[in-house]
């Protein structure tokens, strides 16, 4: 392997860095033991190896620019990992510690997720949870998770997925709803009902319905006088309190459907799934950490 980065290089980083955190040249030299002007050389010097600025000077302040924005991210990262390893190599990161960062949506972070961090930490006490909830897709680089749960497979080929599960689907309705609607036998009849709509964040198409006929699977786009988007539980809401029909995750709905707040519709045609995915970058060192978490939520999920 060809050597690219020199000492002199790597202390560079690492004093950019710190000038990226603290916004200022002189705190940076100060917690490095230095003087802000070898600071100011050392960010020169990177500036001169990149041919990009990567902040903007004043006479009152530093900020960083959109590509040093980017690269203190990476940096970051990168310089979080070599830590991580060389604690790992010396036998100092036996036991799991430090904060971990995991995006997920909104409903899967809800009733599988969260229920258990709880234990997670009683195993690992050391480490500190950032959870995010949110649908929307996340920039690992950027805003520095360390993992994130999605409902399919990436289209990105630097992410690693590990399935978590096969989450089946199930078409509810309450009560109420059904005592006034007319007949639901098969899919065809949905057209004569009102079945909510779930908008996708990434596209704001509705997500279409999908069912077994058959040996085969077939999606079905319906209608309906609602549309929700953001989070799947307004439609499973909306549908509890009689606003129509609703194709949801069985997970999410397993105690209405046991008390009888929903019924479950079409069962004949039900046993499809959509996955659920733990995601992380491809070329990303794996902290013990975020190992130890790994395991533990794909066998907690499974279980």
């Amino acid at each position: 392997m060809q050597r690219q980065f020199g000492d002199l290089l790597l202390g560079s980083i690492e004093l950019f860095c710190l000038a990226a955190e603290s916004e200022s040249f002189t705190i940076a030299a100060t917690a490095a033991g230095v003087n802000p002007a070898a600071v100011s050389r050392s960010v020169a010097r990177l500036e001169a190896r990149l041919g990009v600025r990567l902040f903007v000077r004043t006479t009152r302040q530093i900020r960083l620019t959109d590509a040093g924005r980017r690269y203190f991210e990476e940096c970051r990262q990168a310089l979080s990992q070599l830590a991580e390893a060389e604690r790992e190599a010396t036998g100092q990161q036996t036991t799991p510690s430090g904060v971990l960062r995991v995006s997920m949506p909104t409903p899967y972070g809800h009733y599988r997720v969260l229920p258990v961090l709880a234990t997670f930490r009683a195993r690992y006490p050391n480490v500190r949870i950032e959870a995010h909830l949110s649908n929307r897709n996340i920039d690992f680089a950027e805003e520095g998770f360390d993992l994130a749960i999605r409902g399919r497979a990436p289209r990105d080929s630097n992410l690693i997925a590990r399935k978590l599960e096969d989450a089946e689907l199930v078409v509810i309705a309450s009560p109420d709803y059904l005592s006034r609607a007319g007949r639901l036998d098969t899919p065809d009849d949905l057209v004569h009902h009102d079945c909510i709509q779930f908008e996708l964040p990434s596209n704001g198409r509705h997500v279409p319905w999908t069912f077994k006929q058959g040996h085969e699977t077939v999606e079905i786009a319906t209608s309906g006088a609602y549309t929700t988007s953001g989070d799947a539980l307004a439609g499973v809401t909306l549908a509890r309190h009689g606003a129509g029909l609703f194709q949801t995750y069985r997970f999410l709905v397993e105690q209405d459907l046991a008390d009888g707040t929903l019924k479950a519709m079409l069962p004949g045609y039900g046993g499809c799934t959509r996955p659920f995915m733990l995601l992380y970058p491809h070329n990303r060192h794996l902290s013990t950490r975020v190992r130890s978490f790994v395991d533990f939520l794909v066998e907690e999920v499974r279980r």
